[in-house]
């Protein structure tokens, strides 16, 4: 996944629910809020490198609320829930999605 193609904003007081669009081409699982990078814990794909049934492709509009510095939830209208966790020291993106 590309720098340009995740949303990146401020990091806010946990807690806080803010606006995010998450990137969901190749399936569901990276975020990246302000400089830390967040990974699914349960990453959701069709088993073909796409979002699953039910998800916009490529990016999904929903809400990310940051519980701590570490722990990150995302939800949107359609009723999709995807926790994530911070990666400690990492500053790239696992895979780059094309």
């Amino acid at each position: 996944m590309a720098d340009e193609d995740a949303e990146v904003v401020r990091a806010t007081p946990s807690g806080r629910t803010i606006p995010f669009e998450l990137y969901t081409h190749c399936g569901i699982d990276e975020a990246r809020i302000d400089s830390t990078y967040f990974e699914a814990e349960t990453p959701l794909s069709d088993g073909s490198g796409n979002p699953p049934d039910g998800w916009d492709n490529p990016t999904q509009r929903g809400t990310m609320t940051l519980k701590s510095e570490t722990e990150a939830v995302f939800t949107d209208d359609s009723g999709h829930e995807v926790k994530f966790r911070a990666r400690p020291g990492a500053s790239e993106f696992k895979r780059i999605c094309a």
